[in-house]
């Protein structure tokens, strides 16, 4: 970790302070991104991307504001936090604006949760081309493929931040991607699928052979879609796009929704609010987890929470400022890694005990309302009968209440799709409406 961007972070707080700010809070972050894209056969897209930059909070008299810039120097910063303090004053008091107890700072963890491979910041050129030229001549010229793209990114991330009451610290990640998406031609259809996987290191990356080959069996699974049917039936949830949907279940968990009477989870602490077969835990220690962390953006030490234990709801994300305006004490602002309790079978086995049902495995859009949970969505698939997947589905919707339809939780499979901070096996669900568009 570059010291540097500790030292930038001390520097605004200094100026903050001698500039009138009664408390500031200072977040200086490095990334380093490269990018090589290749479409059948041809190298289209090399981008090297490299981004530096400091955010500040302030608190003066009573008034908060937050404030970024790219340029460091410091004369341009000095500059920079003179006008923000300036503007600042200029704003009307906010009593629930305070920066957050140093006691939330207390207790974060040693673990070294293994966020960093050196040897990423060294992938070659002709690396990444290899990569590439693999995953390429497993698709092109195979039966049906109209076109394919493939890429191969890395990227190398640090940040740091400092307050005026007390919190210093910092981290860095790494991380490595490969992708591949494939498009059939079906007598002027275009069914298309994409696969991706990697992590931190360069070790947990699939092979490029594996990405390519998967994502052209799923783009060959899609050919002879039809439109699907009006019913209601069971709904078997893939794990790759599980996480979608657990996303929209606990997306209205935050203080913004809460305080703003926009959550269908508001006054269900401690209520048994879906089923009881359902746990998820967020827990930002995970070594090598995709959000770990070892402080959240307010520098609350990080720590494993439980979110909903057995169906019943145990807790929201709070921040500072809302958790003063709801009278809560803070948790976390935001999520890390959301970890669901696992069954015993994988996805084909679960399906194998269904007579019929739908396998969901994308979501084409739509919406949900925090409010109430309600929700309508676009999907695709495939039928499911007699115990095994049968023919491709597409143009239909599904369509409920959130709460009612994890209340209707039949089983959860242990098999979670492990290139996502959201670790979520396959969902079957029982009684869903579906409907053919």
């Amino acid at each position: 970790m570059d010291s540097a961007l500790l030292r930038n972070a001390e520097q605004a707080i200094e100026l903050s302070k001698s500039l009138g700010a009664s408390d500031a809070w200072a977040s200086v972050s490095r990334s380093h991104g490269v990018n090589f894209e290749m479409r059948n056969g041809v190298l289209e897209k090399v981008e090297d991307s490299t981004s530096r930059g400091l955010s500040i909070r302030l608190w003066v008299d009573g008034r908060y504001s937050a404030h970024s810039t790219n340029d460091l120097k410091p004369q341009s910063l000095e500059s920079f936090i003179k006008e923000a303090v300036a503007v600042t004053r200029a704003l009307q008091a906010d009593p629930f604006r305070v920066i957050p107890d140093p006691a939330l700072f207390e207790g974060r963890s040693k673990q070294d949760l293994d966020l960093v491979d050196r040897s990423i910041s060294s992938v070659t050129r002709e690396e990444r081309l290899e990569m590439l030229q693999a995953m390429n001549q497993r698709i092109v010229g195979k039966d049906k493929v109209l076109s394919t793209t493939a890429a191969v990114s890395t990227s190398e991330n640090e940040s740091a931040a400092m307050s005026s009451n007390g919190f210093s610290g910092s981290y860095e990640t790494t991380g490595m991607f490969v992708f591949a998406d494939v498009v059939l031609d079906e007598d002027g259809k275009r069914p298309e699928e994409a696969f991706f996987g990697g992590g931190h290191h360069r070790s947990e990356l699939p092979s490029a052979d594996e990405v390519a080959d998967t994502a052209l069996r799923l783009a060959y699974n899609r050919l002879g879609t039809k439109k699907g049917p009006t019913k209601k039936t069971t709904m078997v949830v893939d794990p790759r796009s599980a996480g979608s949907i657990v996303g929209r279940l606990l997306g209205a968990l935050d203080g913004g929704s809460l305080q703003q009477r926009r959550s269908f989870w508001a006054g269900k602490v401690g209520q048994e609010a879906v089923s009881p077969l359902l746990t998820i835990v967020d827990d930002p220690l995970i070594v090598r987890g995709l959000s770990s962390r070892p402080f959240d953006g307010e520098g609350i030490a990080a720590k494993s929470m439980p979110i909903i234990e057995a169906g019943v709801l145990r807790n929201y994300y709070i921040d500072t400022y809302y958790g003063k305006k709801l009278g809560m004490s803070p948790t976390t602002g935001s999520p890390s890694n959301r970890v669901l309790n696992l069954g015993d079978k994988n996805r084909d086995a679960l399906i194998a005990e269904l007579e019929e049902g739908i396998l969901i495995t994308s979501w084409l859009g739509g919406n949900s309302d925090s409010a109430t949970g309600d929700f309508s969505l676009g999907v695709r698939g495939h039928l499911i009968e007699n115990g095994k997947v049968g023919a491709p589905v597409s143009e239909m919707n599904v369509t409920g209440n959130l709460l009612s339809l994890f209340r209707s939780l039949r089983a959860l499979g242990n098999d979670p799709w492990k290139y996502s901070a959201m670790k979520v096996p396959t969902l079957v669900f029982d009684e869903v409406n579906f409907s053919g568009v």
